[in-house]
């Protein structure tokens, strides 16, 4: 991995299968994202669970339908440019893909919603430990007993991302992400799983495991495969998501969104 590739250029290599593992660490500095494609009919209701959620769900971008070039990464394809993606019908998955111009439509609407990985570069910068890169794994997300605001058909509980830290870290890093309110700001939650419905951290819901050191607590962010659940809990034709972990990486500037 190479934290100086450009987004431009990690897009490039995710498209040519150069790239085909998780996005964590990546073109530092740029934002990245999570990804919807559903079809026009449901994206009123779905763009207003976002509205209703922004925590786990902070709109990015929004497209026409049948659209795939964003405007907040112009030259690049949504159907393409992401390693990995996950296709559901009825509500159903059905399989993994790597490049969806097979399945996508031009009936269909595609939402970018921001991602905590976008906030990595700063915590790294404050000194704050990211375990899942330390031992090179996808992050670990789980689904809580928190229930989001449901908006017609579309319905979740929060997913969240969880980094360990000691407990002084886990101040410093409320201070660092919460300026970052288009990709899921403050943790949540800090200290004992339990509280919010997380059994065990070693079997989490999505991505891997990592380690808790002794001292460490762990810290709980929203995460936006949230939007995901919430995308498959009406029985539509088709929806097509990210795979956890495997984001779109966009040409904003993480800085560039902070609230000063």
């Amino acid at each position: 991995m190479n934290p100086n590739t450009s987004a431009k250029e990690l897009r490039q290599q995710i498209r040519s299968r150069q790239w085909t593992t998780p996005t964590s660490g990546s073109a530092t500095g740029h934002l990245q994202a999570n990804l919807v494609m559903l079809p026009e009919e449901a994206a009123f209701h779905f763009l207003l669970f976002c509205v209703r959620n922004p925590k786990p769900c902070p709109i990015l971008d929004v497209l026409e339908p049948g659209r795939v070039e964003p405007s907040i990464a112009p030259a690049a394809d949504l159907r393409t440019d992401l390693p990995r993606y996950k296709i559901f019908e009825n509500g159903e998955f059905q399989t993994d893909a790597e490049d969806v111009r097979d399945y996508f439509s031009d009936d269909m609407v595609s939402f970018l919603l921001g991602c905590s990985f976008s906030f990595e570069n700063a915590m790294l910068a404050a000194g704050l430990p990211i375990r899942n890169m330390e031992e090179d794994k996808n992050v670990s997300m789980y689904i809580t007993n928190r229930k989001c605001t449901p908006a017609g058909p579309f319905s979740a509980p929060l997913v969240v991302t969880m980094r360990p830290m000691t407990p002084s870290q886990a101040i410093r890093a409320v201070q660092v992400t919460t300026r970052f309110h288009l990709t899921h700001g403050a943790p949540v939650h800090l200290g004992d799983p339990a509280e919010i419905g997380i059994r065990d951290l070693n079997n989490p819901e999505f991505g891997d495991p990592v380690t808790v050191h002794p001292g460490e607590i762990p810290v709980f962010w929203a995460c936006g495969v949230t939007s995901q659940l919430a995308a498959t809990s009406a029985p539509l034709s088709r929806v097509i998501t990210h795979a956890p972990g495997h984001m779109f990486v966009t040409d904003l500037k993480d800085e560039d969104l902070t609230i000063l």
